[in-house]
């Protein structure tokens, strides 16, 4: 019996010893901390890692996470200064640096910032009209940052950022802006447009421009070019013709004409001058006879060392075209003509042509006019 009694005893005893161990132990998670109180009144705070307590007189409460926490809480109805209503949803970044204080500072700091956000944030937007609120995302989370830090300091709370996740305007207001921005689109692209349709028109009348001054350019560069071309051209032949007149000139003082063969010349000359349509009138110099002369006594030295010919009416044969009279001055009476007969029938001259005797009589020389006689007709 005694045996037995002790055994329980033993059994209870080592069980109370587990029990005591059991709640002097404490075990604390990485980034969490505890409070332990002793007799209901805060003793000490329990960092991670093994903790020992006293048994049955201190008193571990709920562990304090100590991480960053993320709180979003629902869309708040919030009214602008222009008498907007809009709905806000935030989320808060905190995170306990203070768990004594987080504790007994406040009953649910979770709650209190929330709370604490909503009113923050109507008074932060109430001061702006829509159009700011919706272009000051940074302006409002930096404030409401601002305020919810003085605010949860005491609480043992660090507040990190304050975001605003969305603003919804009402759908009158957001159809209205839709339709805004849709016509301040519109207008842009309107301007847009009449900007590039200016510079289009502006360069092509740039191109044009410069098309036509180097078009002008080119034209007068051409003119010019040509009339150089011209130019030359005309006094290379400028020059032909006067080699050509010196070598004629050279030729024919080097040949030494006798004057006969001067007169063969000029009545070979005679048909030329009466050819073309044009001339109706020409003028037969009186002197013409005597070159006739000459050619009358050429002939016939060839004709007596030649055999005998029938008569030779040859030279008179250019002068036999049917050439109207020269008219003459109602003054005067007209000359008998020349060339109306079988042969070689002339005026005789009425009057000397001094520059075409010397010619004649001289080796070739130039010509120089005189008076025309009364013969010449």
């Amino acid at each position: 019996m005694s045996t037995l009694v002790a055994t329980i005893l033993l059994v209870v005893f080592v069980a109370l010893v587990v029990l005591v161990i059991s709640r002097s132990v404490r075990i604390i998670p990485q980034a969490t901390a505890g409070i332990v109180e002793r007799f209901g009144r805060y003793h000490r705070t329990l960092n991670a890692g093994l903790n020992m307590v006293t048994p049955f007189v201190d008193r571990l409460r709920p562990l304090i996470d100590l991480r960053e926490q993320v709180v979003s809480f629902p869309p708040q109805p919030v009214i602008t200064r222009d008498n907007l209503v809009v709905g806000i949803d935030t989320v808060i970044y905190f995170q306990v640096t203070d768990p004594k204080a987080a504790t007994y500072e406040v009953a649910n700091y979770i709650t209190a910032v929330e709370q604490l956000t909503v009113t923050t944030l109507r008074n932060v937007v109430g001061s702006m009209d829509l159009e700011t609120a919706l272009t000051s995302r940074d302006q409002i989370n930096t404030e409401l940052r601002r305020e919810l830090d003085e605010a949860t300091g005491k609480w043992g709370i660090r507040v990190g950022r304050v975001e605003l996740k969305a603003i919804e305007p009402p759908s009158s207001i957001r159809d209205s802006m839709e339709k805004q921005m849709r016509a301040d689109r519109d207008k842009r692209a309107a301007i847009l447009s009449a900007e590039g349709n200016k510079q289009s028109a502006i360069l092509n009348a740039e191109g044009e421009r410069q098309a036509a001054v180097l078009k002008a350019r080119g034209e007068s560069e051409a003119a010019v070019l040509r009339a150089e071309a011209d130019a030359k051209a005309q006094a290379a032949r400028a020059r032909g013709q006067a080699e050509a007149i010196l070598t004629v000139f050279r030729a024919i003082h080097e040949g030494n004409p006798d004057p006969r063969l001067l007169a063969y010349q000029y009545m070979q000359m005679l048909p030329q001058i009466a050819q073309g349509d044009a001339n109706k009138v020409w003028i037969v110099p009186s002197e013409i006879g005597k070159a006739l002369e000459g050619i009358g006594g050429l002939v016939s030295s060839i004709g007596g060392q030649a055999a005998p010919a029938p008569q030779a009416s040859a030279p008179a044969t250019p002068l036999t075209a049917p050439v109207p009279p020269a008219p003459r001055p109602t003054s005067e009476p007209a000359a008998p003509s020349a060339l109306s007969g079988p042969g070689p029938q002339f005026d005789p001259p009425i009057g000397r042509h001094a520059g075409l005797e010397g010619w004649l009589a001289s080796s070739g020389g130039p010509v120089h006019d005189g008076a025309v006689g009364d013969g010449e007709g």
